[in-house]
């Protein structure tokens, strides 16, 4: 079945291209914890082997590549998705047994990767479509954290559309809040801050830069870090090319359902966050303002005492067979072709 779905996919791209208009998939999705089983010396991975604490062999991780390659299948339904933010990727083999070893093999996708100052030796990676999004600059922007402990870098990839079009994506994944939420916000705003410098750069050459920012933030649409730190607000009827708008937000707003779920209740802590140039519907490619979605297909959940919540892969160090304690969230982003 999921064999036939990924064949649609690459069949639609040359479908696609024959019309004025593309619709491109983008998804961005928290892994709960992708480990190999193997022991990296350079960080604290130990509970991650066959002798750890979550006793992580091959056949278990190989359970979860072929949960988490399902779940981003589901997650694109017909379309084939060109770009795929991951978070909480170990290294740059479990991103390629995920998209090379598994039915995603099919889609032909390329990635980027760097591994990070984390200690855990947890990363980000971004996954594209090279027929789609023509990677033409990377870079790893690190967040310096001033109680010295390192955390992972901001991925900002450049990139050319099939129309033309630049588009600036950065993956993140933000501090938690380990140690509790105002005891840790000063590294969250430390990460907004930084992202924010590197938005500013990109306005001050372009004002209307299509930017599309996604990952975990370990922070909701309405906290200091998202709303003071990288200034980026609800959507609105008026937008401002030049300013950052958080699709995330009218989701967060209504609180029935989201990305996560931590003491019976939902939030969003994913999301996706665009510059106002990208809300212009009458531009060369846009979002629609209300467009960013959860994917919430039965299998991705199971119920509990507060309702349903993610199936997530680990119940404190027992490997549950499940898939990630988030949920992948995605856009569309709405391509005009030049004629």
């Amino acid at each position: 079945m999921f064999f036939i779905v990924v064949l649609l996919w690459t069949t639609n791209i040359a479908l696609q291209a024959k019309d004025d208009f593309e619709s491109f998939r983008i998804i961005s999705y928290n892994l709960e914890n992708l480990f190999d089983c193997v022991d990296d010396s350079l960080t604290s991975d130990e509970s991650f082997t066959p002798t750890g604490d979550h006793e992580w062999t091959e056949a278990k991780f190989w359970v979860k590549i072929n949960n988490l390659s399902r779940a981003i299948t589901a997650a694109g339904e017909w379309q084939t998705p060109i770009l795929i933010g991951l978070c909480e990727v170990e290294n740059a083999k479990v991103v390629s047994d995920l998209l090379y070893h598994t039915q995603l093999r099919e889609v032909g996708y390329q990635f980027v990767h760097k591994d990070s100052p984390d200690l855990r030796g947890v990363d980000v990676a971004l996954v594209y479509h090279p027929q789609r999004f023509h990677l033409i600059a990377e870079e790893f922007i690190p967040v310096h954290i001033t109680d010295g402990k390192p955390t992972r870098d901001i991925l900002h990839a450049t990139g050319i559309l099939t129309n033309g079009d630049t588009l600036h994506v950065f993956v993140n994944h933000w501090p938690s809040r380990y140690g509790g939420e105002l005891e840790s916000e000063e590294k969250r705003m430390s990460a907004a801050s930084t992202l924010r410098d590197a938005t500013d750069a990109l306005f001050a050459k372009n004002a209307r830069s299509k930017i599309i920012i996604m990952g975990d933030f370990n922070d909701y649409p309405d906290n200091n870090s998202l709303i003071h730190g990288l200034c980026a607000f609800s959507p609105q009827k008026s937008y401002i090319f030049d300013q950052l708008y958080n699709l995330s937000y009218p989701i967060h707003e209504k609180g029935d359902i989201g990305s996560h779920k931590f003491g019976g209740k939902w939030g969003m802590l994913d999301q996706f966050i665009v510059s106002g140039a990208l809300l212009d519907s009458e531009a060369s490619c846009f979002v629609q303002q209300d467009g960013m979605k959860i994917c919430q297909e039965k299998f991705l959940l199971k119920e509990s005492a507060t309702g349903y919540a993610p199936k997530r892969a680990f119940l404190g160090t027992l490997f549950a067979y499940g898939y990630s304690d988030h949920l992948p969230i995605y856009i569309d982003l709405t391509i005009k072709n030049k004629k």
